[in-house]
């Protein structure tokens, strides 16, 4: 596969967004700005869209600042999403792509990888291996600003993310090529049932849901990647050594989240919130634990399809 050589260019959009002052701002394309709020526009756009995420919210954003800001990187920015279907990982990636890149997911410097598309036969695993060296090498080599999408990282063949590990750590040069300014995300459901217990423990202990901190959570998310031998991860050793930036965990959604969502979708449709919209939505999905009913079990997946249908 060819690499993508057209338009390479600084995190250009993005300085405005981090509301960053200096010299180095004429080289940057702020033309590209969608913003109009004059500061730090992804961190209002997780505020208003994100439902029920105060931790990634914070994490995604404080990496990405500390990225952002430092002219040369000691390592690329390596980002691991985990939760609950239909929280919101997919939607942070996107939205991320959106803000970096022209085009957003559809630009020739993100590299969105599914193992349904790209990896469906575990069978294959070598030459998938040598194929995806072969990619990431050839695209940072043509642009070393680059965003690396890895999608549902418990169905990817194990052993085939191995061959990233030379790209994710603090080396200068990896085959001839700098990658320090790249970005890789992955993103998977493991641990999320362990965040979910987490979030349901401290529902029934009437601890408020932004008090739940990222220490809580990271150790027994890390375990669930650990101990799951169908995982991407699976003695790659990126987990091992250390080679996340961050373990980014998103919590369920309980029933106001997934209002919020629906409230969100009809005014991006340009409806007016009609509450027998909003109610038929909320008690057509299903909730759990089958006590508690407290989490949506599909999150804020459904909700598009589910207004189609009541409008």
């Amino acid at each position: 596969m060819a690499a993508a050589t057209r338009g390479c260019r600084p995190w250009g959009s993005f300085l405005g967004l981090l509301g960053l002052v200096s010299v180095a701002a004429a080289a940057w394309d702020v033309a590209s700005l969608r913003c109009n709020f004059g500061s730090f526009c992804l961190e209002c756009d997780l505020a208003q869209h994100l439902a029920g995420q105060h931790l990634a919210r914070a994490l995604v954003v404080k990496s990405l600042k500390a990225f952002l800001q430092d002219p040369t990187p000691a390592k690329p920015l390596v980002l691991s999403l985990h939760g609950w279907t239909g929280t919101g990982k997919s939607y942070v990636s996107s939205l991320l792509a959106r803000y970096l890149f022209r085009g957003g997911l559809r630009s020739p410097h993100v590299h969105h990888f599914s193992p349904i598309i790209h990896f469906p036969h575990p069978s294959h695993i070598e030459r998938y291996k040598k194929d995806l060296k072969s990619w990431v090498q050839g695209n940072l080599t043509a642009c070393g600003r680059s965003l690396f999408l890895f999608d549902e990282m418990d169905k990817l063949p194990p052993g085939l993310m191995e061959v990233l590990r030379p790209f994710l750590g603090s080396s200068w040069v990896v085959y001839g090529t700098n990658y320090r300014k790249a970005i890789f995300i992955f993103i998977s459901n493991s641990g999320g049932e362990q965040i979910n217990q987490v979030v349901l423990e401290a529902w029934r202990s009437r601890r408020e849901r932004e008090e739940i901190s990222l220490q809580e959570l990271e150790p027994t998310i890390s375990r669930a990647v650990l101990d799951n031998p169908h995982h991407g991860f699976w003695r790659s050793g990126i987990l091992e050594e250390h080679l996340l930036d961050a373990i980014v965990p998103f919590l369920p959604l309980q029933r106001h989240h997934v209002r919020h969502c629906v409230l969100n979708e009809l005014a991006q449709l340009g409806l007016e919130p009609r509450e027998e919209v909003v109610r038929a939505v909320l008690d057509s999905a299903t909730f759990f634990p089958e006590d508690e009913q407290l989490f949506s079990s599909n999150g804020c997946k459904t909700v598009a399809s589910r207004i189609a249908f009541f409008l």
